[in-house]
């Protein structure tokens, strides 16, 4: 199981990838947790969602992309946001595709969450790639049997 959630190649690919989820995630991931009864005030009355789901939303929007930026545990990082991402597509269906750039729209659309749905599932496929930690545990694993 180990081995699964840390197997990653030395390739760039997922590099970029982790480092642009990660870089997008970690500031709405702030902007929660720094004002955090707020947050969890809007997930719970307006979006109805119960207090354990709000705290975990915040919680992880937080620290999974921390995780993801030192490629540590990326692919179930990865996975957490893309289940946030899905979780949140239905509450913003109604507001179209795009996001609310012009203030025109009661609220954002759905192509920030679809770019980095798209971004967690490629993290998901290949791991954390170069410059690692996944890859350093890896290495000094194989090392470690050699």
């Amino acid at each position: 199981m180990k081995e699964r959630i840390f197997r990653t190649s030395n390739s760039l690919f997922p590099l970029v990838l982790r480092l642009s989820l990660g870089g997008v995630i970690l500031p709405h991931g702030y902007l929660k947790i720094t004002d955090y009864g707020q947050t969890v005030a809007h997930l719970t009355h307006d979006y109805g969602l119960p207090y354990l789901i709000a705290f975990l939303v915040v919680i992880i929007e937080f620290f999974a992309p921390l995780f993801l930026l030192a490629g540590a545990a990326s692919r179930l990082m990865a996975l957490l946001i893309g289940a946030i991402m899905v979780g949140a597509l239905p509450y913003h269906w109604s507001h179209g595709f795009f996001m609310n750039w012009f203030g025109h729209q009661a609220g954002e659309g759905i192509e920030f969450h679809l770019l980095a749905l798209g971004l967690a599932l490629a993290i998901v496929l290949e791991g954390s790639g170069k410059y690692s930690v996944d890859r350093s545990l890896i290495l000094k694993n194989q090392m470690a049997y050699s």
